[in-house]
């Protein structure tokens, strides 16, 4: 454990803040003897991944825990599935090249995702008409509060639209250490979106790899490396609308794209902000990203209260000229 670490490079905003305590773990067991220690000096415990989906708003006065168990199992296969278990350290991208590697279907378009697989669950990750959810078996870990150890089924899971039991009842109450996926060795694609069937129609033949390589180079042009721009990726969800309030839109601005959900219309934030005309905005060292309206970036030396000055403007705006409210995604600490 190290204290009065500095978080600089374990937030992808590269926001110059420290954390009283750090540790990095390669076990659970590890994390309950934390948690199980009297007296403790840190009340407050906080998981990390990546953080790509953070956005720390000043110092962290308790202890950061980050995941270095980077191990993958196949633990079953039977018909045209695989278990897959995946270790919550084991970078997010690299399952997904796992999974590609060895012919199992139902994430590839989900690469070049930013995170981890303990992460995965939390934010109910999903691009181009796949959620991570489709392909979760169960879920392991253990509660913060006693240290006693927890398995949870998908269904106990409460997945919704990048939501899930992890943002709200067990919000910080909880370390996830492994994440089961039920993969098909007889994969079916997932090409509904335009933009990605195209893509990989150009390629030589339609397989989980060349999927994987049109998500890649569709991501690269659009949004930013966090090593090149910090940013904490998509800041905004996708909102749902109903199908009245999109009428009301559609009589000023009867081009808005809108995908047809069962609970609803999806309409794309990207093109609400950049409509609004925000898209390419800085102020200082705080702007909005040139080539992808969902990304609020730090040029440099943005303050977080800058970029979430910036983020409330853009609701207030978007409230304003569309009545839709929009929800950050990431995670504010």
């Amino acid at each position: 454990m190290e204290t009065n670490y500095s978080l600089k490079e374990r937030n992808t905003f590269h926001f110059n803040i420290n954390a009283a305590a750090y540790s990095e773990i390669s076990d659970p067991e590890m994390v309950r003897e934390f948690i199980m220690q009297e007296p403790s000096e840190f009340t407050q415990i906080l998981i990390i991944g990546e953080g790509s989906n953070l956005l720390f708003r000043d110092d962290y006065r308790g202890h950061v825990i980050r995941s270095i168990d980077t191990s993958i199992e196949v633990i079953s296969e039977s018909g045209d599935y695989v278990l897959v278990r995946a270790a919550s350290g084991v970078k997010w991208d690299d399952f997904v090249q796992f999974a590609v590697d060895n012919g199992y279907g139902g994430i590839e378009n989900l690469s070049w995702i930013p995170g981890t697989v303990g992460a995965s669950p939390v934010q109910n990750i999903g691009a181009y008409g796949v959620e991570v959810k489709d392909s979760i078996e169960n879920i392991e870990g253990l509660y913060l509060d006693t240290g006693e150890f927890f398995h949870l089924k998908k269904e106990a899971c409460l997945f919704g639209y990048r939501n899930s039991i992890f943002k709200h009842e067990l919000r910080g109450r909880i370390f996830i250490s492994h994440v089961t996926f039920r993969l098909s060795s007889n994969p079916s694609y997932h090409l509904d979106y335009g933009a990605l069937r195209s893509r990989v129609e150009s390629k030589r033949a339609i397989t989980l790899s060349t999927i994987r390589e049109s998500v890649i180079e569709i991501r690269k042009e659009k949004l930013p490396e966090p090593d090149e721009i910090a940013n904490a990726g998509s800041f905004f969800k996708n909102p749902l609308i109903t199908e009245t309030h999109l009428s009301l839109i559609k009589q000023n601005y009867p081009e808005i794209p809108f995908y047809k959900l069962e609970e609803g219309y999806k309409i794309p934030a990207a093109w609400l902000i950049d409509t609004a005309g925000w898209k390419g905005y800085r102020q200082g060292d705080a702007g909005v990203h040139a080539n992808q309206a969902l990304v609020l970036v730090n040029y440099g030396n943005a303050a977080p209260s800058e970029i979430l000055d910036l983020a409330e403007n853009i609701c207030r705006d978007i409230k304003h000229k569309f009545g839709i409210e929009l929800e950050m995604e990431v995670t504010i600490v």
